[in-house]
């Protein structure tokens, strides 16, 4: 935890960070849960001055590691919200996906969870695995909707480089009715989808914030943070991190970088892209697309009714032979 700490004061002063302006805090990548709730202590009191009251405070957590006793200990730090890797709730899909937990550990977390009193609890579920089907899915939505959450996070699997699926992405499908099958069954439920993969009575702020291409710091090898223009990236190697967390460097974004960025983000979530972000060109493209009701507007910003065609209404607004 030593080098997290010489890291965290050294972005404070990079980002100029202020007292009580942090809005929220998120502890992820990897397994958050195995390690024991006093060792983040440090770190919460370095950082608890620069956040706001009330502040939105995430944890992720593996199932077969959050156990009552490091729930609670999070919760005495301050944590108010936990998002749990559920993945699904079938125990043979979890051993495909080598998952260590099993349903009952998911079930048991979220419900000690619970009696804790933390304010807000989330599962994640995959999707388009080999063999998934929507008799399965169903059975994971409505296991996940009889435990008290208010939000899900439902990805289809993506299989990247490096990862233990990459030498066999066959197990990988290519069902896109399962995607519209999965937002469907989750929003007739009450779980109104303000992201296309996430879903929720409550709308994460975290996550939000990267919608909104707000400024924020990471913290880890790894991490990524974000100032104005510029990305820093940690070294990956926990090894190095060690010895000198502070081998970051840099990215440059440019102005069409981050227009890119905020039209792509924007589309696929309910935060839009704003009308005065756009050159004319892109606006009557939009506008195109408004009289086609693939997309809607108000006075500041355009919307898209369908976060499932973002990805293709983003590459049209910004295609400069159209």
């Amino acid at each position: 935890m030593q080098a997290l700490l010489v890291q965290l004061r050294f972005e404070l002063e990079r980002f100029n960070a202020q007292p009580h302006t942090i809005e929220t805090l998120f502890i992820g990548g990897g397994t958050p849960s195995t390690v024991a709730p006093e060792l983040y202590a440090p770190l919460f009191a370095l950082i608890r001055p620069y956040m706001v009251e009330n502040a939105e405070i995430t944890t992720e957590a593996n199932p077969n590691s959050a156990t009552y006793t490091w729930l609670k200990g999070m919760k005495d730090l301050g944590v108010n919200r936990v998002s749990f890797g559920v993945q699904s709730f079938h125990t043979s899909k979890l051993k495909a996906l080598n998952r260590a937990h099993n349903p009952q550990q998911a079930i048991q977390s979220i419900k000690d969870a619970k009696k804790l009193g933390f304010a807000h609890l989330s599962l994640d579920l995959i999707y388009n695995y080999q063999g998934d089907t929507k008799s399965l899915l169903l059975k994971d939505i409505e296991k996940a909707f009889s435990l008290p959450i208010d939000h899900i996070s439902a990805y289809e699997l993506t299989i990247e480089d490096g990862t233990q699926f990459s030498s066999t992405p066959e197990v990988r499908q290519e069902d896109e009715s399962l995607a519209f099958f999965v937002h469907k069954e989750i929003e007739k439920r009450g779980f109104p989808s303000y992201e296309i993969s996430n879903y929720g009575t409550y709308q994460s702020q975290h996550n939000q914030g990267y919608w909104k291409t707000k400024d924020y710091i990471g913290v880890g090898a790894g991490a990524v943070g974000f100032l104005k223009d510029r990305r820093f990236y940690p070294t990956t190697s926990i090894e190095t991190y060690i010895e000198n967390p502070l081998d970051i460097s840099q990215e440059k974004l440019s102005k069409q970088d981050l227009l890119t960025e905020k039209i792509f983000l924007g589309l696929r979530s309910n935060i839009g892209i704003e009308k005065s972000i756009l050159p004319v060109s892109i606006q009557q493209r939009a506008d195109f697309l408004c009289k086609e009701q693939k997309l809607y507007a108000n006075h500041t910003h355009y919307y898209s009714n369908n976060f499932f065609l973002a990805d293709t209404l983003a590459l049209y607004l910004l295609d400069t032979s159209v």
